[in-house]
């Protein structure tokens, strides 16, 4: 997965459509993190905190039961054992030490699962920065927990209650916040969105996450790699992590999206939140709402390089329903002691719904990546038992 260069391309995807006010800060960072990426002391303090702090490197664990249960053998990237539970602590505390480093002060962040607004005020905490998320307002009632979380930690959390009041309405909420704060304040942006530079950045600050694995797996499998390889996507950034580990090698890519709108894969071309890639929209080009159970996945579009390596071929996107998912959470629950975040649980309904229709060849083995953990989502599963 390669440095898509001052364009910021991915194909015909990305690049940089912002107000004219955001191009000099968007400039900056680039210019901050191509240098930062070649000092040897970014890179020392960022490892150690992955590190000591963090807890990397993360396991891949034999899911030994539900492998028998499914007729496979499952292999699971466990990023739900990073300290706050998800992948996200990764490119938080990666931004977050650039943002230190060109003199900012102040962190600002989207949020949908609110996850990565965790990380984020988490980060600010451990780096005494100021800290303002941005989360749509029927999310805060979905994910209570991470919304005190956030705020214990210090972070203001502000609820959005335009639009359908959910992650792409932050996103817009936050970019606005930034327009009037740059001076002072980075976007530490969440996922594999957003102008030029943040797709990359995230992406490269995510990839941590699939070097990991792809030793990880070469040794329990004797030098072999997983003949698939599955994660959820949103905007997609644990999946860029995790590809990017094995996009030079045989093994199959596959990223799992909602079924709520079809897929953002199924879009079409347009411009959104400053990249150009793959969008939900009406025949007049309006975006449209996405629909799905996991707050974190809840978002129009993909990532300008998944919507590339869709289009090149390299990557397959599917789809998983709400019911697949939370009957994919209780299945790894139950066989294995792991309760995953629902945003997770897309990627083992899609291996569950594939290994019971027989699609996957004798002696397969698949990598999970599981994005995060459970806990945000208990309550929000609890009452659908009750409904």
């Amino acid at each position: 997965m390669a440095d898509p260069g001052p364009s910021g391309r991915f194909g015909r995807f990305g690049g940089r459509y912002v107000p004219e006010a955001l191009v000099p800060a968007c400039l900056d960072l680039e210019k901050g993190y191509r240098e930062a990426r070649r000092d040897p002391e970014f890179q020392m303090e960022l490892s150690s905190l992955l590190a000591e702090y963090c807890g990397r490197p993360t396991p891949v664990s034999y899911a030994r039961r539900l492998s028998r249960e499914l007729g496979i053998t499952l292999l699971l990237k466990r990023e739900d054992l990073n300290h706050t539970g998800s992948h996200k602590i990764n490119n938080a505390l990666g931004q977050a030490i650039l943002a230190r480093r060109m003199g900012k002060t102040a962190l600002l962040a989207e949020t949908g699962a609110g996850q990565h607004g965790v990380a984020t005020a988490t980060a600010a905490a451990l780096l005494g920065m100021k800290c303002t998320i941005y989360m749509g307002a029927i999310d805060t009632a979905r994910q209570e927990l991470n919304v005190h979380r956030m705020e214990t930690l210090g972070a203001e959390v502000i609820s959005v209650e335009t639009g359908a009041k959910t992650l792409k309405d932050a996103t817009s909420e936050a970019f606005r916040h930034w327009v009037a704060h740059t001076e002072d304040t980075h976007y530490c942006l969440g996922s594999v969105l957003g102008p030029h530079p943040y797709p990359w950045i995230v992406r490269e600050l995510q990839s941590v996450i699939g070097i990991e694995a792809a030793a990880q797996c070469a040794q329990l499998l004797n030098g072999a790699i997983p003949d698939v390889v599955v994660a959820c996507v949103g905007g997609g950034s644990n999946a860029a992590g995790t590809f990017a580990g094995f996009v030079s090698t045989d093994a199959q890519l596959i990223g799992v999206e909602s079924a709520g709108g079809d897929g953002a894969t199924s879009g079409r071309l347009g411009v959104f939140h400053g990249s150009m890639s793959k969008y939900l929209q009406d025949p007049d080009g309006q975006i449209l709402e996405a629909h799905s159970i996991a707050a974190g996945l809840d978002y129009p579009g993909i990532g300008p390089e998944h919507a590339h390596l869709a289009d090149l071929g390299r990557a397959k996107y599917v789809t998983t329903t709400d019911a697949q998912v939370v009957e994919a959470a209780r299945l790894l629950a139950r066989f294995e002691g792991i309760f995953p975040a629902l945003e997770s649980a897309h990627a083992i309904a899609w291996v569950v719904e594939a290994a019971r229709t027989n699609r996957f060849e004798p002696d397969i083995t698949v990598l999970v990546t599981v994005s995060g953990r459970g806990d945000k989502d208990a309550e929000q599963i609890r009452s659908l038992e009750h409904e």
